[in-house]
């Protein structure tokens, strides 16, 4: 395990720096410049060309990314060229509502999408393999920022049940915030809880057709002991993967959802960074969220081999 941990954690490096140098150069590439937009449309060659110097951009890309990096190991990823405040302070108070929504969504997925899935793989062709089915279809096949306008119209316009737009922290009005996080929690947890309500239906059906679950069958054991001691727990243990690698999706899906329902976050963030051709505040938002795509990756290996010692061994 020790050898394992040591290899995934170099890979993971080595993902970070290397999404870290795509980044930098697909920022470069984005039409505009960041300094004719804070000095106006109405200055002076020279004027462009000084803010140009002061923010380095003149200096050779390699120089740049360089002063970046270096800054970026020490968590100092600089300031921001549109907002004038550190990146590092801007993403700490956008992280918390952004997390919220991605925790809160995660949650929503498993607690649904799970059982869904182990009631259509348990009884297929019944009643709530047909509801499965129809809710799949449903949610895979619209965008979530389309569902959280759906859910905007339904639950807020129409019936006035929920707020549209906004947030509460949840350590200030745990219920009021509540109100807040149903529906982009919905809207950002869906698409994830109908993929894990299809791989755990398949997964379940696969292993209640293996020898060891008739075996037990044979032996007399109740159908309740062979679903649960037996099917169950084999059968969700590649869920572990799925769940997690669903996370980087949930993570980007959140942040566009954000934006829907007009939340505190990255979203809104990275939307005036992409607008204000902000080059570090986009690299520091989208490194820190593939760092957290391959911490959240490589504790799903971990967890996997914890479940299913087969994998530990090889």
């Amino acid at each position: 395990m020790g050898s394992f941990l040591v290899r995934r954690f170099t890979q993971g490096v080595l993902t970070v720096v290397l999404a870290s140098i795509l980044v930098f150069l697909v920022m470069r590439l984005i039409p505009g410049d960041p300094a004719l937009l804070l000095v106006g449309t109405d200055a002076s060659p020279e004027d462009v060309e000084r803010v140009r110097e002061q923010l380095g951009l003149n200096e050779p890309l390699i120089e740049q990314y360089v002063d970046w990096l270096t800054g970026a190991l020490q968590a100092d990823f600089g300031p921001s060229i549109s907002k004038g405040t550190e990146v590092g302070a801007l993403m700490k108070g956008a992280l918390l509502p952004s997390a919220e929504l991605a925790v809160a969504g995660y949650v929503f997925a498993l607690a649904f999408g799970i059982p869904l899935g182990i009631v259509a793989g348990l009884k297929p062709g019944g009643p709530g393999d047909y509801a499965a089915t129809g809710f799949t279809m449903f949610t895979l096949g619209i965008p979530n920022f389309v569902l959280g306008i759906l859910l905007i119209w339904v639950l807020a316009v129409l019936l006035g049940w929920l707020p549209i737009t906004g947030r509460v922290a949840i350590n200030e009005d745990f219920f009021e915030a509540l109100k807040f996080l149903v529906m982009p929690m919905i809207a950002v947890g869906a698409g994830t809880a109908a993929v894990l309500a299809r791989f755990v239906r398949a997964s379940i059906m696969e292993t209640l057709n293996q020898d060891y679950v008739r075996t037990a069958r044979a032996k007399g054991l109740r159908e309740r002991t062979v679903v649960l001691r037996h099917a169950m727990r084999n059968a969700l243990i590649p869920v572990i993967t799925v769940a997690a690698l669903q996370i980087g999706f949930l993570i980007s899906g959140a942040v566009i959802v954000e934006v829907v329902f007009a939340r505190p976050g990255f979203g809104s963030l990275i939307i005036a960074a992409v607008i204000g051709r902000d080059y570090q505040l986009i690299q520091g938002m989208l490194v820190v969220l593939v760092a957290v795509f391959v911490v959240v990756n490589s504790l799903a290996d971990v967890a996997y081999g914890l479940a299913d010692p087969r994998i530990r061994v090889s």
